[in-house]
């Protein structure tokens, strides 16, 4: 069984930035597992291309929700990233860094060092802000572009509606915009391009680093288990090529495969709600209620034949 000192499971939008950051120490053996493929294709490098790759299973994994009476008995369609860069490489590319009184409640809930004031920080330090008039500002790996001037005319008439309506407004610089400023707000959304092309998270975190002799990254690997020794998760298995592998973390197993897949995860691994487990015969390693709840769980056991 092969061993590395950190196991990240998902090279979506956070697990670039892991594998980025945790092999800058030379010493650190390190695997990430992406259960999708390259993200080199045509449709995810050009902007317009989110359109092709929406629907695009070698690229998506297209979840549905189940049908909510709060819709009318309709489902949800999900997409989620199946690929280097997870969703960063087939979303629309709005960036917004998130909501300033959400970071400022996670803090005072007893979590320091998640208020806004140092969360922005480090926003600001992972950020290359290109202005409406392209001019860059800031020096971090991640580019975040306002691209307004090629908004379609039609966008006076919505802003001033906006402002009739006494809305606060932006004039979507990419330092005061609202999407990055965490403040609620009517005006430009900024984007994740440079240069006219998609700027993921694997373009800005993971491409520039991917030839560290101490990072391997493992594609089209898709993780099955945690593996634990006592309550310590301890590795993984993963199916690769029809055939089922493990290997091992002498320190860390990072889960970021998205707010879906990482509680699903959890739950074929023996964590999440007692009874649900029984009742698909998993063995209980920790009970936890809240590990996929709000009903995700039987969309979890439903969408993987082989989590039995």
């Amino acid at each position: 069984m092969q061993d590395f000192d950190f196991i990240i499971v998902g090279a979506g939008s956070a697990g670039c930035v892991l594998a980025n950051r945790l092999s800058e120490n030379s010493a650190h053996r390190v695997l990430l597992i992406e259960a999708g493929g390259s993200d080199r294709r045509f449709w995810i490098r050009t902007p317009i291309g989110y359109g092709m790759t929406f629907l695009d299973e070698s690229v998506n994994w297209k979840f549905e929700a189940d049908r909510d009476p709060g819709l009318g008995g309709r489902d949800v369609y999900v997409p989620r990233g199946k690929v280097i860069g997870g969703s960063s490489s087939i979303n629309a590319m709005v960036y917004a860094r998130g909501a300033k009184n959400d970071f400022d409640d996670w803090r005072d809930a007893g979590n320091p060092g998640w208020g806004w004031d140092e969360v922005k920080r480090a926003f600001e330090a992972i950020e290359t802000r290109i202005t409406k008039d392209g001019i860059a500002e800031g020096n971090g790996p991640l580019t975040v572009s306002d691209r307004q001037n090629d908004y379609h005319p039609l966008k006076r008439h919505f802003m001033n509606a906006a402002r009739e309506a006494g809305l606060p407004l932006a004039d979507g610089h990419p330092s005061e915009n609202f999407a990055c400023n965490g403040e609620e707000g009517f005006g430009p959304y900024v984007i994740n391009t440079r240069k006219g092309l998609r700027c993921s998270s694997a373009d800005a975190f993971l491409h520039p680093i991917k030839h560290r002799k101490n990072l391997t990254i493992l594609t089209e690997a898709q993780v099955a288990r945690i593996l634990f020794d006592g309550k310590r998760a301890s590795g993984v298995s993963y199916r690769k090529d029809g055939m089922v592998h493990a290997v091992k973390a002498r320190r860390e197993v990072i889960l970021s495969a998205g707010a879906i897949q990482s509680p699903q995860l959890l739950q074929l691994s023996g964590i999440g709600p007692g009874a649900l487990l029984k009742e698909h015969n998993i063995e209980i390693i920790h009970a936890n209620d809240g590990v996929g709840a709000d009903d995700f769980d039987v969309v979890f056991f439903e969408q993987y034949p082989w989590s039995d």
